[in-house]
């Protein structure tokens, strides 16, 4: 049995961010950012929500698969920015689509969720307990952002990225995932302290803090390795690859990446100039756009690899 994409669909803010708008509000300028990230804008939600964007998507997906809300029997959602802590964005999308026969959870891996929610979902429709997905990566980092801290904040963006998967001839032919807790908090974001009849506590709201050169160093390494690790295992050498659907993290990343595999840089499609970085959002915003120009046809191998927060990585080899 076979886990395939049979569509795509994607939404992005109606708001857009330049470079030379942020210069206005801190000290940065279109240069510092763009020649260190190859970011010129973004998109920031201002009366979207992590929710509005999932449906959106979601119902944009369903279109381009042909297929129906009630077909839907299993909803993942990866995100780190849900407007809830409970219900999960994956059941707000539930009632926001009517999809009434699926069961609905969201997914914890920053960067890598729209990886483990796949990844998950090829597990449950192997299994036969479940038969249509819904895939989606969705972000609103904008609001776990220190707009006074330019190191971080002139990185993210926010969108919504989301895939219908099911049993196809073609898709996916192996997995590699990862995970290292011990490097987790050089790329982290606190949640509420105890606070309670025995705590006092100040109630600040924890914002994203990133130390880059180590994401930098935990990404140009272990990102290759498990590119080679998947192709190796289905015997599938990297000039078979006709793309490389990488997380959206930095320019200077995915250079790095295409160097160590010895691979042509126009083998990475890239959209972080206009998008910036939207986490789990960031590879299915960009498959999206690439299915939408119709670069993808039956029959092309291609590579997604996620990697962020957590530590956590995880790459798939896909037929389309």
């Amino acid at each position: 049995m076979i886990t395939g994409i049979i569509g795509t669909g994607s939404f992005l803010p109606g708001t857009t961010i330049t470079n030379q708008d942020l210069s206005g509000y801190m000290d940065t300028s279109d240069d510092w950012i763009f020649s260190r990230t190859g970011i010129r804008e973004r998109k920031l939600a201002k009366t979207e929500t992590t929710s509005s964007m999932a449906i959106e998507a979601s119902i944009r997906a369903m279109k381009n698969a042909g297929v129906k809300a009630d077909e839907i029997d299993l909803i993942i959602v990866g995100t780190i920015t849900g407007d809830y802590v409970t219900p999960s964005t994956a059941c707000e999308v539930q009632a926001g689509i009517g999809a009434v026969n699926a069961i609905a959870f969201d997914v914890n891996a920053a960067c890598s969720g729209f990886m483990y929610a796949l990844n998950i979902a090829d597990a449950y429709i192997k299994t036969g307990t479940h038969k249509t997905a819904l895939i989606l990566g969705v972000e609103t980092l904008s609001k776990i952002m220190d707009w006074n801290d330019r190191s971080t904040c002139v990185l993210f963006g926010d969108g919504a990225g989301a895939c219908i998967v099911r049993e196809k001839d073609k898709g996916i032919m192996g997995f590699d995932m990862g995970s290292d807790g011990k490097k987790g908090l050089v790329l982290a974001c606190k949640n509420r302290d105890n606070n309670n009849i025995l705590v006092e506590n100040d109630k600040t709201p924890g914002y994203v803090k990133m130390e880059g050169q180590e994401v930098y160093k935990f990404a140009v390494t272990n990102v290759p390795e498990s590119i080679l690790k998947v192709l190796d295992r289905a015997g599938v050498a990297a000039d078979e690859i006709k793309y490389f659907v990488l997380h959206q993290a930095n320019i200077r990343i995915l250079q790095s990446v295409a160097k160590r595999l010895q691979v042509k840089e126009d083998k990475f499609p890239m959209n972080l100039d206009h998008c910036g970085n939207i986490s789990a959002g960031s590879i299915p915003i960009l498959l999206d756009e690439m299915n939408q120009k119709g670069m993808l046809q039956p029959g092309d191998k291609i590579i997604m690899s996620g990697f962020g927060g957590g530590l956590t990585w995880g790459s798939v080899l896909l037929e389309w």
